[in-house]
């Protein structure tokens, strides 16, 4: 696969020092003169990008005179605030940063693709999945945070209130059925988000290797689109799969 110019530079730069590193974890180096991806160029940019925003954010902070970019940044935490109070309900707020962080990146990730010369890390499946298993590992640990080793119960079932031989049952059937229903959401949310991606990367090459200028501009428009609404169902989904977590009926 071709080097974007950014992954030309950080493997420039960095090459050398991560072949190494993953030589002594002992992970096979496929390329050691260009160990970094361009998937992974991408994020890294991307996380770059978003720390000077949040820098330039905090730095122009203000009570008496707010400029665009606060109102838009608050406009931003108030829609997350309003989705995570409407579906995890009481002390939703504090996985608010974790929701916004993550739509942010997401967002990001899927419209750098837009930019001549870069492309959307999210449309390789190693971007989402990291984001699907970080997810997943984030919505266990707030499970059991909230509600002890209780969380646990909620893969055997109700043991309340049914026959002993019922509840036998229900040990054996439930647990691997309940493991294999949340390791769907992995998937899930992995294909959902790549497939999209994906599939609006190919089309818009395609246009614009037809047709250099005008119709490809419209499916530009549908890449934002679908973006927007990939981002917004990840997020839905990470926010309802906290909200189950937290749940205090387990």
């Amino acid at each position: 696969m071709e080097q974007l110019t950014f992954t030309r530079f950080l493997n420039h730069l960095l090459g050398p020092a991560v072949t190494v590193l993953l030589e002594a974890l002992h992970i096979h180096v496929s390329h050691p003169d260009r160990p970094i991806s361009n998937s992974v160029a991408m994020e890294i940019l991307v996380a770059l990008l978003l720390t000077i925003f949040f820098i330039a954010v905090r730095l122009r902070l203000s009570v008496e005179q707010p400029g665009a970019l606060q109102h838009t940044v608050e406009g931003i935490n108030g829609f997350i605030e309003n989705l995570a109070d409407e579906i995890i309900g009481h002390h939703s707020e504090r996985f608010v940063p974790y929701l916004t962080v993550l739509g942010l990146f997401i967002l990001s990730c899927n419209l750098i693709g837009l930019v001549p010369g870069l492309e959307s890390p999210t449309a390789v499946p190693t971007v989402p999945l990291g984001c699907a298993l970080l997810t997943w590992f984030y919505y266990h640990y707030a499970g059991i945070q909230g509600n002890g080793w209780g969380y646990l119960k909620h893969f055997i079932g109700p043991q309340e209130g049914i026959p002993w031989w019922a509840r036998i049952i229900m040990l054996i059937l439930l647990p691997p059925i309940e493991l294999v229903s949340h390791l769907a959401r992995v998937l899930s949310l992995t294909v959902r988000l790549f497939a999209n991606m994906f599939a609006g990367e190919m089309v818009t090459l395609v246009f614009f290797s037809l047709v250099p200028l005008g119709l490809p501009i419209l499916f530009e428009g549908l890449h934002i689109g679908v973006s927007f609404i990939q981002t917004y169902i990840f997020v839905l989904l990470a926010t309802v799969y906290l909200g189950e977590a937290v749940a205090h009926e387990h």
